[in-house]
């Protein structure tokens, strides 16, 4: 349990490493306006790409921690589905390499994936926090913070100027993180109780 904790932490360390890297290596970014997606398309699409790939094995991490750690009721069940299926998505993002830049090679599904994204990682916290108010209320509370503050926070992406989207959507990515870590905190922690 606790090996996968672990891994979920590095997953989400190793997703801002690739971001951290590729903002200084691809050429002519700028960080304030372009988006974590601007980053993900071209010449050095791998670094991004793997950082993606680290992320969505972080969030399937969860899912298994969840359904390993059943803290019972059917937010909770309903959480680790949501995790799983932002795995998957995460996956899909980078594997898909389509980030609504106007290609029209093919079904373009990046918005859709963005739009399932921002659903999930408003539902899963608040899901999953009745359950893990059965460890302490502490985790509770961080769930509930987290879940509200991406609710209030993530429609706003779509009416930024595109001269700070980049800047915007890193924001939001720091509170995805802290979802995960807040939740690989808790099974590293209730392992120590096992």
């Amino acid at each position: 349990m606790r090996a996968l904790g672990y891994t979920a932490i590095a997953g989400c360390a190793a997703f801002l490493l690739s971001i951290l890297i590729a903002d200084f290596i691809v050429p002519d970014h700028d960080w304030l306006a372009d988006t974590i997606s601007d980053l993900a398309a071209g010449r050095y699409e791998f670094i991004v790409d793997i950082g993606l790939y680290a992320f969505s094995a972080a969030l399937i991490c969860i899912a298994l921690l969840a359904a390993h750690v059943h803290m019972g009721g059917w937010g909770w069940s309903l959480g680790l589905i949501g995790f799983a299926l932002l795995g998957l998505i995460v996956f899909l993002v980078g594997a898909r390499n389509e980030y609504g830049d106007n290609d029209n090679e093919g079904v373009v599904i990046h918005i859709y994936l963005v739009y399932a994204l921002g659903a999930l990682f408003a539902a899963t916290p608040l899901a999953m926090a009745r359950g893990a108010s059965r460890a302490g209320k502490g985790w509770s509370r961080a769930l509930i913070a987290l879940g509200l503050l991406w609710i209030v926070s993530a429609p706003i992406f779509f009416i930024v100027p595109t001269s700070i989207d980049g800047i915007y959507e890193r924001y939001l990515g720091v509170i995805a993180l802290a979802m995960v870590i807040t939740l690989a905190r808790f099974f590293i922690t209730r392992a120590r109780h096992l």
